[in-house]
């Protein structure tokens, strides 16, 4: 890594515990990604990416605001990229996933609070987060109770700006979120100084549209037996979509199809063809949380697939044709986003219906339901995903964790007997 030290400098981070952080990392990607088998070459540039996730990027970030441009940071998959970029923006995903930051977070927020939570609101007031501290303001969502009140103590540390996302998939939520849409350029246009026309958005679509195929791509040839890639790669591709250049990071994610379907027409794959496959559903997985995707497939069994935010749920859905105006647009990625089959929302048997379908789609041997500890809508909505997959006589393992190492080995004993039961 070039010496970015001027840059976190000027970000106002604190490099000793900055330092730290990027200590641990990479012994850490190295033991979980770079021992692989087999693995395929166009993963060197994600290795690339992560080699340089406080650097390069965040650079690029630097530059584009130095030249007038505005860098707006994310939580979730329900804010549009496209709206954004559309302002002449660039959207980034902020930093969470690890433990790192969560003793930070303790001395404000309430203990019992989800792991994910803590550790994007620690990563800022510890000052770690060179996303973060990127960002000229930073973009929330009523997803969850925990969620919306961290917010209100966020905006007292950074820019926050909230949207609301409805509870229920009706007209009225429908008229609701596409209102909030509207409210979100009338900001992203006050912020940026940029006029979000309805020109200006069809290309910005176009290329969020772009990256979702690609993504959908490689989540497709994720279907073939033996599977063409790890679990471990195929989260660690999308994880990276949430900040890497959007062009450059679609190219990238195409080239790796290529050489995917490549290996599928070869029967060539990372594991044995009878390794038991695995879906993973729930909680979402932020970098760099690799836990369970690591256990799993060091046990013997291959991930095919993420019913998540850092999965399925972030690509599946596409804006529909319209008429091309501004309100038309703008309506069209209303839809898509409300395709995002959150627990937020109530009901949400298309949550279930989802997973059931990747379930008989990706030939899967059995389902992992993965759960944040204190996140209580995805807790609750186990409960229907249990029923549905027994009625099919599909196995499920339910596990809720946090961001710690503590319960790896309790983790990897139920996985050993749950895999030991679907082998047979």
């Amino acid at each position: 890594m070039a010496d970015y030290r001027s840059m976190w400098t000027e970000l106002d981070l604190d490099l000793d515990k900055h330092d730290a952080l990027l200590q641990a990392l990479p012994g850490m990607y190295e033991g979980i990604f770079l021992t692989q088998d087999n693995r395929p070459e166009a993963m060197a540039y994600f290795d690339f990416v992560i080699g340089e996730i406080h650097g390069l990027r965040v650079k690029e970030l630097m530059d584009h605001k130095a030249s007038g441009g505005k860098v707006v940071g994310l939580f979730c998959v329900f804010v549009p990229e496209d709206l954004i970029l559309a302002a002449g923006a660039i959207p980034v995903g902020l930093c969470a996933g690890t433990q790192f930051s969560v003793p930070d977070a303790e001395e404000v927020l309430p203990r019992n609070t989800c792991a994910l939570i803590k550790s994007s609101f620690g990563f800022k007031v510890g000052r770690t987060c060179p996303y973060v501290q990127a960002s000229d303001f930073v973009i929330g969502e009523t997803t969850c109770d925990g969620k919306k009140k961290m917010y209100e103590i966020l905006a007292e540390y950074h820019p926050t700006y909230v949207m609301e996302v409805p509870q229920k998939k009706t007209p009225l939520g429908r008229e609701l979120f596409l209102d909030e849409l509207r409210g979100l350029k009338v900001k992203l246009e006050a912020e940026t100084g940029v006029t979000i026309t309805g020109e200006r958005l069809a290309e910005a679509t176009a290329l969020v549209e772009a990256k979702r195929s690609a993504l959908r791509r490689l989540h497709n040839a994720r279907k073939a037996r033996p599977v063409p890639i790890s679990g471990l790669d195929a989260l660690l591709v999308t994880q990276i979509a949430f900040f890497d250049d959007v062009v450059r990071f679609t190219e990238k994610v195409n080239i790796l199809c290529e050489e995917l379907e490549g290996r599928i027409a070869r029967s060539e794959g990372v594991a044995p063809a009878d390794a038991p496959r695995i879906l993973v559903s729930g909680s979402p997985m932020a970098i760099p949380n690799w836990k369970l995707h690591r256990i799993l497939e060091d046990s013997g069994a291959v991930v095919v697939g993420e019913e998540s935010c850092t999965g399925t749920r972030y690509f599946t859905s596409a804006v529909a044709e319209n008429d091309g105006t501004l309100e038309g647009q703008l309506a069209a990625i209303a839809d898509r986003q409300l395709e995002t089959h959150c627990a937020c929302f109530t009901p949400n048997d298309e949550r279930i219906d989802d997973i059931l379908t990747l379930a008989a789609g990706w030939d899967v041997d059995g389902v992992v339901h993965y759960n944040l500890q204190f996140c209580h809508t995805f807790a609750n909505e186990a409960v229907k995903v249990e029923k549905a997959l027994a009625s099919k006589d599909a196995p499920l393992l339910r596990i809720e964790t946090d961001y710690s190492d503590e319960d790896m080995g309790q983790i990897r004993n139920r996985v050993d007997a749950f895999l030991e039961m679907v082998r047979r």
